[in-house]
């Protein structure tokens, strides 16, 4: 409407004229409602009451007489209570660009006043007490301001003199020291890092390779073995064909060492033995014909003495029977020399050698003595003993008449 005015959220309408005034005041103050405001009859000013900033860039001299430019900033309003707003209008509605301004002028002087009576040290380390102490400081005149401060912050002190500069140097140094030794810390963290990275990433490609590589020998073998599957089976195939025909041939050779054992060494063996056995014969035959020729000798010697004995005394007593037998005794020798030559032409084996033949040989001779005995005892009266008895005693030379041996 023409008439009627509304201030906005963060303002002030200032209503001058009017009749009625509220806490002695000369206007009537509208905050968050509108108003009628007459013309002619009154005039309506609005008074800002948002956040202002107030740069502070200010020269001050600290306790020990060091020059320090300090930079700060104040953020401030004007108050919502009427008594801030009537204050701050009866102050700024016409200059309210200047506020700014003169806030930064009046929080610059307190500045000036609390550093004066600090240390650099005090006021590097205790930034926040000195922006307190300002504000508590300057408390009365922004009241009396309508100005209610928000905050204030100390944002940068500036040494033209290096005071700041040689008091941070020692502890400076100190952390450049430090940070050195933790840069060199961390560089030999990382230089060891990069070892086990590089010395696990050598250690995987060495794996790797090793894998890779048994793979291809895997592969390698599977391709040699399938290769040689064919020649390997044909060499097995071969193989067992000659071990087949390795103990076909030991067979063989077993049966023909037996079939030659049997038809050659058997035969060969009794052939030697047969011929051995001949030559022994033939051996024991010439000595048992030599030894059988001088036994007869020298039986037929003997039985011819006894047989000239015998004679004589049978002549002597006319004994025909003696007389028949000493005819015997006299042929003695040729039957000897019959029997000798007959056991020389049979085909006999004479078993104890030497002694066997002198047996057969004395055998013979005894047997024709035995006879001549027995003819003597035929002729000889009872409990007379004949010349002849003593020598045809059935052993002769003191000897056991022999028997002949079987033939064999």
């Amino acid at each position: 409407m023409l008439f009627w005015h509304v201030p906005a959220p963060n303002e002030a309408m200032l209503i001058s004229g009017s009749k009625r005034q509220s806490q002695d005041t000369q206007f009537r103050i509208v905050t968050g409602h509108g108003s009628f405001v007459l013309p002619v009859k009154q005039k309506a000013r609005m008074l800002s009451l948002a956040l202002q900033e107030a740069e502070i860039a200010e020269d001050c001299v600290t306790q020990q007489g060091i020059r320090l430019t300090v930079r700060a900033v104040c953020v401030f309003k004007v108050g919502d209570d009427a008594v801030s707003i009537a204050n701050a209008a009866r102050r700024f509605l016409s200059v309210q660009n200047q506020m700014q301004e003169l806030v930064g002028r009046i929080f610059a002087g307190h500045l000036r006043s609390i550093i004066g009576g600090l240390t650099v040290e005090q006021i590097i380390r205790e930034r926040s007490r000195v922006a307190q102490e300002v504000v508590a400081g300057s408390h009365g005149e922004m009241e009396k301001l309508g100005i209610v401060v928000d905050a204030l912050q100390i944002q940068e002190i500036e040494d033209a003199t290096g005071y700041i500069n040689n008091l941070a140097a020692p502890h400076a140094a100190a952390v450049a020291s430090q940070a050195r030794i933790a840069q060199a810390k961390a560089d030999q963290e990382a230089t060891e890092r990069e070892q086990q990275a590089a010395a696990l990433k050598a250690e995987y490609e060495r794996d790797t390779a090793i894998k890779r590589a048994g793979f291809l020998a895997e592969t390698e073998q599977s391709r040699a073995r399938a290769a040689q599957a064919g020649p390997l089976a044909e060499a097995r195939a071969t193989q067992e064909v000659i071990e087949e025909q390795t103990s076909l041939a030991q067979r063989h050779v077993a049966l023909t060492a037996q079939r030659l054992e049997a038809e050659v060494r058997r035969p060969a063996d009794a052939e030697a033995y047969r011929k051995r056995t001949l030559a022994e014969a033939d051996r024991d035959r010439v000595k048992f014909e030599a030894d059988g020729s001088a036994y007869t000798e020298r039986a037929l010697a003997q039985a011819q003495a006894d047989a000239n004995t015998a004679r004589a005394a049978s002549l002597r007593d006319g004994n025909q029977e003696l007389i028949a037998a000493n005819r015997i005794v006299e042929n003695l020798p040729a039957l000897a020399d019959a029997a000798a030559r007959g056991l020389a032409g049979a085909d006999l084996t004479v078993l104890n050698g030497t002694d066997g033949v002198n047996q057969v040989a004395a055998g013979i001779v005894s047997q024709g003595l035995a006879i001549l005995q027995s003819l003597q005892h035929q002729a000889a009266p009872t409990g007379t003993t004949s010349p002849a008895s003593a020598t045809a005693d059935p052993n002769v030379n003191g000897r056991a008449t022999p028997r002949l041996p079987n033939r064999s």
